[in-house]
């Protein structure tokens, strides 16, 4: 075993800040956790299967055609629910509760969050089943059924209630900017969830009103509530992999306060067929919110400057930084559609689903991944039983996500010229677009390859901390029998 991944501080830095807790709080955090994080890579793997399977339908029309659980419009939102419920929010759960409980030095209660994480899996698994039988909802980013969501809320309620006690009974009193990021995501999810599905499933309102509280929901799920937590995660760890602390709160509080406010405002089309106030104001949240984007880029420069070039290669490292470029340009590209007012067809092309994609992939899962790879091995007390994998992982992510996000985007755009431009039958329009999505379906062999090392890195870690527990074990129940006959008590 090799020791956990770690930049080392760069020269003239101070002692590394990763201040030492007490054993018990990594022993309450160690059970939830493990069970959070394999389910999530576990997750990824599924989610990440079905996205191949059904970018191959696109241009291989006759590919697995006969059962009707594996048609395109049942596989894709199952992947996506899979990808996005059970493996992105997972992770983020388990990574914001290990630093909840790092940062207040306060153990958690393993219990009852054991208890949520398996609820929690629970519904995903009945909401993904339940989507590939056919009883979805049809809402983007919503379709698991009632009876999954249910279950699904009902976990999260009892993982985020731990972390809201977890904080108050902090020993730590000091409050720092992932604090304020963290808190808020805890109460954000169940707010917006809730609200999402008594509204649009179970007392559904009427109208062009269910497109405007989807696509609320969805921008405060995969902006505000994902970089609550990817940024919360990117302040804590990328400073102490360098041995220093975050180069400015106030910039992280000042981008706090810039996404909260105005983030979740966004996310309506200016050609949305709504009172002109409401695409106005989402165009002014949208372009406001920008400013989280110098905010998060001067931080982050400023605390890692200066780093020698093998810890800017540093694996957990490389992770953050291109997670938080990802960050930037979504944010930054999302506002100039708004502002430019984007031609109306655009929203209907495979733009959107770039810079969603971009987001989630780019930004957030990239995050969770170096965080993952940072946090197991503390946490086991191991290190990572393969660590090239872990480079190999890298890599597979960046060209694969790289491979789906600019041909989905370039496709997008060749779709909206023809759509305004020519008269060619629809169908047309969207066969001219194959070619971008043969691209794309590599990447999804490559981000399916990256899960599985992932998982395979993960397994490793598990199976040798308990391995090295039942050595350990074994060791003292049979110490006397190997002691001479005169040394036995």
């Amino acid at each position: 075993m090799t020791a956990p991944l770690q930049s080392q501080p760069a020269p003239g830095a101070a002692a590394s800040p990763w201040r030492h807790v007490p054993d018990e709080i990594d022993f309450s955090c160690r059970l939830p956790l493990l069970v959070l994080f394999l389910s999530s890579a576990i997750w990824l793997v599924i989610g990440s299967l079905g996205y191949l399977l059904a970018s191959i339908k696109f241009h291989q029309a006759n590919f697995l055609a006969n059962p009707s659980w594996l048609t395109y419009g049942r596989l894709q939102p199952a992947a996506f629910n899979a990808v996005l419920y059970g493996g992105v929010i997972q992770g983020a759960l388990s990574v914001a509760l290990w630093l909840l409980a790092r940062l207040g030095e306060t153990p958690a209660q393993r219990i009852s969050l054991t208890f949520g994480a398996s609820l929690w899996n629970l519904g995903v698994t009945i909401g993904f089943l339940g989507i590939l039988a056919g009883d979805s909802t049809g809402f983007e980013h919503l379709e698991m059924p009632g009876y999954a969501a249910v279950l699904v809320l009902i976990g999260y309620l009892l993982i985020g209630l731990w972390g809201v006690v977890t904080f108050h009974q902090r020993r730590e009193r000091k409050l720092t900017a992932s604090h304020w990021f963290l808190l808020t995501a805890l109460f954000w999810f169940p707010w917006i969830y809730s609200t999402a599905y008594l509204l649009l499933i179970t007392f559904p309102v009427r109208g062009i009103d269910q497109a405007v509280i989807a696509w609320w929901y969805s921008d405060n799920l995969l902006v505000v509530w994902l970089a609550s937590v990817g940024l919360a995660t990117i302040f804590y760890i990328a400073p102490r992999l360098v041995g220093r602390e975050l180069h400015s709160p106030y910039l992280a509080l000042f981008a706090y306060w810039m996404l909260i406010l105005f983030a979740g405002w966004g996310g309506i089309p200016n050609s949305a067929p709504v009172p002109t106030w409401i695409p106005a104001l989402s165009t002014i949240g949208t372009v406001l919110s920008v400013l989280v984007a110098p905010a998060v880029a001067l931080n982050i420069f400023r605390s890692t400057s200066g780093l020698s070039r093998g810890a800017w290669q540093n694996s957990p490292m490389a992770f953050f930084i291109f997670g938080v470029g990802a960050f930037i340009i979504s944010i930054i590209v999302r506002a100039v559609c708004a502002l430019l007012d984007a031609a109306p067809s655009l929203q209907l092309s495979w733009f959107g689903p770039a810079i969603s994609q971009l987001t989630i992939y780019g930004f957030f899962t990239m995050v969770m991944f170096g965080a993952i790879y940072i946090i197991m091995p503390r946490l086991l007390g191991i290190g990572l039983p393969w660590p090239k994998l872990v480079r190999a992982h890298l890599w597979l992510s960046v060209v694969g996500i790289l491979l789906i996000v600019l041909p989905w985007a370039i496709g997008g755009i060749v779709q909206e010229r023809k759509l305004d431009g020519t008269t060619q039958p629809f169908v047309q329009v969207m066969g001219s677009t194959l070619s971008f999505l043969r691209v794309s379906t590599v990447g999804d062999l490559l981000l399916l390859v990256g899960h599985l090392l992932l998982l395979t890195n993960v397994i490793g870690l598990v199976v040798g901390f308990y391995r090295a527990r039942a050595a350990a074990t074994y060791s003292v129940l049979t110490e006397d029998l190997f002691k001479p006959a005169g040394a036995r008590s």
